[in-house]
């Protein structure tokens, strides 16, 4: 319990629904599981923690599977997968994770549909004006623009919305100094060194690794890319981002919507004043990046892949933001009643994070003034 990680870890609430990796016909990366998609499926996914040195670091297979021999749970799992599998330490591994996808994708605790959100869109809970508020400006393409990336409608028609589309985006979130590997010259053994820009050794390029192996694909233009996550009980997961660089959602939409209309907000700056924007990618201060994608970076590493084009971040420096500090409270107010455990017979026994009571108030970090 010593060894940091890279990442912050997302919820497995909901991810049985993510599909297997793939690029669609753009050439865009989509699905896949854990935040650069590298593994294919649930269970892939379920079994790799098991033996990954800075998460449960068993030493391998045959690690796992000596400790299972000990847990009061053997016997249902050889009455399911026979006695023999234990013999090969390899195969139960993969019934094991079998085992927890299968609980994942079976069972109502990991997907109950049951936020305020759902019971309003069968008619059975009703959203404060507030929230409602918040709900437009989550749709509106010229404000929030949030359901380009995380629909709140129906994909299929049957099942509700899951607020992702399980594509990938470059954000340009702001370097995490608080991730031992972030810091320059970091002295953690098993940090990958992918960089010999002379300020930074490491950077977590997301689709392009380090942690992800891409075999011989070249994916230069997708390098900084993370899987957009859903939103349900986003209230209930900070921090927020690949690097859990912002504490609360007010921050996090804050970082939207100024990005580009007041990046010192969020960027540290130069001997000259001027702001370092994306200081978390390769190409900022020129050098050459090997990150198991097969291809150099160029002078411009891979500044030019980070989303600038959609609303929110179309707006140019000192401009007005998209969304105002009381539009930000809105939405956060919005974003809150996606969270599960909410009984329309008895609206108040679902106590909401302190940040969802602090939107409902109208007070926020921006503003500190009390909403009517």
């Amino acid at each position: 319990m010593n060894l940091p990680g890279f990442r912050n870890a997302p919820s497995l609430m909901y991810a049985s629904f993510a599909p297997a990796f793939y690029f669609d016909s753009d050439g865009g990366p989509n699905g896949g599981f854990f935040r650069d998609g590298r593994a294919a499926t649930l269970a892939d996914q379920a079994v790799e923690p098991f033996v990954t040195p800075f998460e449960m670091a068993n030493a391998d297979a045959a690690a796992v599977i000596d400790k299972l021999r000990g847990r009061p749970y053997l016997t249902d799992f050889t009455a399911l997968y026979g006695s023999d599998v234990l013999n090969d330490a390899s195969l139960a591994l993969k019934r094991v994770g079998q085992a927890i996808a299968a609980y994942e994708t079976e069972s109502s605790e990991f997907h109950p549909f049951a936020s305020k959100f759902d019971y309003w869109q069968k008619g059975q809970a009703t959203l404060t004006t507030q929230e409602l508020r918040g709900l437009g400006l989550y749709n509106n393409p010229t404000k929030g623009n949030c359901a380009a990336c995380h629909p709140s409608t129906s994909a299929d028609g049957k099942t509700p919305p899951l607020f992702t589309d399980f594509s990938f985006d470059n954000l340009g979130v702001p370097r995490n100094a608080l991730i031992p590997h972030n810091r320059a010259n970091s002295d953690t053994a098993y940090t990958p060194v992918n960089s010999d820009d002379g300020v930074q050794s490491y950077y977590d390029l997301g689709i392009c690794g380090p942690l992800r192996d891409n075999g011989s694909m070249k994916l230069s233009g997708v390098c900084g890319q993370f899987k957009v996550p859903s939103l349900r009980n986003i209230a209930l997961t900070a921090p927020y981002f690949h690097n859990g660089q912002f504490a609360t959602l007010e921050k996090a939409i804050g970082f939207y919507v100024r990005r580009d209309t007041n990046p010192d907000q969020f960027y540290p700056l130069s001997a000259d004043g001027s702001v370092l924007k994306f200081d978390d990618l390769p190409g900022l201060y020129g050098g050459n990046f090997t990150v198991n994608i097969h291809e150099p970076g160029s002078d411009s590493g891979y500044l030019s892949n980070v989303n600038t084009g959609e609303i929110p971040f179309n707006r140019s420096l000192g401009a007005e933001p998209a969304l105002n500090p009381q539009e930000i409270n809105d939405l956060v107010a919005f974003l809150c009643t996606l969270t599960d455990g909410y009984d329309p017979d008895n609206p108040n026994a679902l106590v909401l994070p302190a940040q969802c009571q602090a939107a409902a108030t109208g007070v926020n970090s921006m503003s500190r003034t009390a909403t009517p």
